[in-house]
This record gives structure tokens, sequence and C-alpha cells, in this order.
């Protein structure tokens, strides 16, 4: 039967109140090393901060655009 303890050394943390049968794996952050606690952080590997670092926010397309200055079209 195999025990539900940690073995000393192992990625495993004890979750807050929860005592030493039940662990969560410390997962950490694939840019800084920090650990990672929230759920979408923990399933794609990267905390918020460096999330956003390598994918930004695509810009809005109204910022884009821009008058341009044209001749008026023929008979109007």
């Amino acid at each position: 039967m195999e025990s539900c303890e940690p073995l000393p050394g192992s990625d495993i943390e004890s979750l807050p109140g929860a005592g030493r049968a039940v662990g969560r794996r410390l997962v950490r952050c694939r840019l800084c090393g920090r650990p990672l606690t929230g759920t979408d952080s923990r399933r794609t590997g990267l905390g918020p901060a460096c999330d956003a670092k390598l994918h930004p926010a695509a810009p809005d397309i109204r910022t884009r655009r821009h008058e341009v200055e044209q001749d008026p079209l023929p008979g109007t």
C-alpha cells in the first residue's frame, strides 16, 4: 500500500489547513521561477505578469485608423 505523505525533497507542498495527507504539486513560472497559485497560471505555467510580457494585448483596431486626405471622386 502506498503512503500519502510526500517524500522528502519532492515537489509537493501541503495545502494550508489540509494536513499532510493531501498535497499539491508545486508549479513554478517558466519565465521567472516564482511559485504559481492561480488555476489558470498553474495550467499555462506562467504567472500573470510574465504572461502579459510574452502575450501583450492586441491593439484596438480603432486606434490604428487615421484619416487620409483624398481628392474628391470625379462626377460628385
